[in-house]
């Protein structure tokens, strides 16, 4: 594929095609290749020409080529196969080119402060797999603010090492992009750097993967100082391994007392930068660590048993401990709507007094840097005497969704606490279903913001502290 130098836009007040128009000379008088209407696609040219030339080098013919909207048929561009077509006024045909481009998109026209994204999955899975995936990784747009205008799936047998993504299906890609008004490309599987930086150059888009929208909803979702510490050493594991990129400050070096002789060039001093901010949140977590711990033991020799709820993301989680408790924590519905941890007191009808926790909700393929971040407020989890997992039984993918919750805790060793399984939007199911699904893991079925279909949820609890947990 040809790489243009950074020539930004040519054309003012336009923002699809670039405004410029590529030449070439076809010595055997071949027809546009695949790889010229790749070209076009990519660098959003606004015509491709080709010179048909014989062997004698006399000229053949003239095969032109330009985008055009998708009407439906999957063909992304149009052809002028006459040497008359230099007769045509070529800036109005661009520009009546770029009107059919704008009407296309007015239909998705972001609003102010959103963005349109395209959402992208390279899978080796099946299709189903990766259809269920990307309608979580949509939720995860919606909490992001980010505005879904389509989606694209090819299934691969092994991901193309430089673009994950294979040349026609970039084309496709880029095509639905300015179809559909998109500046910000979300990827379903995690991209490497060097990814990251191919695809961007080549779509001069913004370009995300699942991760790194996952941490900026965590950064904007934080509200203490201990979560907005978490966060941003998540922030800043992802990040380092990314500061590999080269730009014209990359050769100028640090002089001074200490700084002689070769120097640093300016990606080391960014790397050591990070690296040295790390070490100061790491030991800020430490000290927010052994406070945390200080008062689950003052809370524990006030022989006050703990409940954790648990479960993954927006299955309910927040809303259960607001009925319990008539409390007002933060309940939305959009995923990681509740970042910090939550602590309430709960009183049963026998006198008795809980703790009960809300923790950050669990998700697929949840980022290692934030498993890892997150360590101290999880530790809350240790001290739990029961564990309330919440499940959405509404969501079709709740099994697998169980699983995965059932996995993390079991990373973070903790399957040894027992679990009593809260099937979470009974109102939103027939009697059948929610009797087979209650059957299947021994559940209690629940109405999370009807505090009348707790009494039973309640009841369970009581019976369970007082035969299995506190003799």
């Amino acid at each position: 594929m040809i790489m243009l130098p950074d020539l930004s836009r040519q054309r003012a007040g336009r923002d699809r095609l670039r405004g410029l128009r590529l030449i070439h000379t076809h010595l055997k008088a071949e027809p546009l290749t695949q790889d010229d209407l790749m070209d076009i696609a990519c660098l959003r040219l606004d015509m491709i020409t080709a010179l048909k030339v014989g062997e004698n080098g006399d000229l053949k013919a003239i095969e032109s080529a330009h985008l055009i909207p998708d009407k439906g048929d999957g063909r992304g561009w149009d052809f002028i196969h006459e040497p008359e077509h230099w007769q045509i006024d070529f800036l109005e045909l661009i520009s009546s080119i770029e009107d059919e481009f704008a009407r296309s998109q007015s239909i998705n026209k972001p609003v102010k402060g959103e963005d349109n994204a395209l959402c992208v999955s390279i899978t080796t899975q099946s299709v189903k797999a990766a259809l269920a995936s990307l309608t979580e990784l949509k939720k995860l747009c919606h909490s992001a603010d980010l505005k879904v205008v389509g989606v694209l799936i090819q299934r691969v047998k092994k991901h193309n090492p430089r673009h994950i993504i294979g040349k026609g299906k970039l084309s496709e890609l880029l095509l639905a992009c300015l179809n559909k008004g998109a500046n910000f490309i979300v990827f379903d599987q995690a991209l490497n750097p060097s990814q990251i930086r191919s695809i961007t150059k080549i779509t001069d888009l913004k370009v995300i993967d699942r991760t790194q929208l996952i941490l900026d909803i965590f950064a904007h979702r934080a509200k203490t100082r201990e979560g907005k510490i978490q966060v941003e050493i998540a922030q800043l594991k992802y990040l380092l391994p990314h500061l590999v990129y080269k730009d014209d400050a990359l050769s100028r070096l640090t002089g001074g007392i200490g700084g002689r002789g070769p120097g640093e060039t300016k990606l080391e001093i960014n790397k050591r930068r990070v690296r040295e901010r790390l070490h100061r949140l790491e030991n800020e977590k430490q000290m927010l660590s052994k406070q945390r711990k200080q008062r689950r033991a003052k809370r524990n020799r006030q022989d006050m048993p703990v409940i954790s709820i648990i479960g993954y993301t927006n299955a309910g989680k927040s809303t259960l401990l607001n009925t319990l408790t008539n409390s007002s924590v933060d309940a939305e519905d959009k995923l990681f709507a509740t970042l910090d941890p939550c602590s309430r007191r709960l009183r049963f009808p026998k006198e008795r007094e809980v703790i009960i926790t809300d923790t950050v909700g669990f998700i697929n393929n949840l980022p290692s840097q934030l498993l890892d971040a997150f360590s101290a407020t999880l530790e809350e989890l240790e001290d739990a005497s029961l564990l309330l997992h919440v499940v959405d039984m509404s969501d079709p993918a709740f099994k697998e969704q169980i699983k995965t919750v059932n996995l993390i805790i079991s990373k973070l060793e903790l399957d040894h606490i027992p679990v009593l399984y809260l099937f979470n939007k009974m109102d939103l199911l027939s009697f059948e279903k929610i009797a087979a699904f209650v059957r299947e893991y021994d559940a209690i079925p629940i109405s999370a913001i009807d505090r009348n279909s707790l009494s039973s949820l309640l009841e369970r609890i009581e019976n369970m502290l007082e035969q299995t947990i506190i003799p």
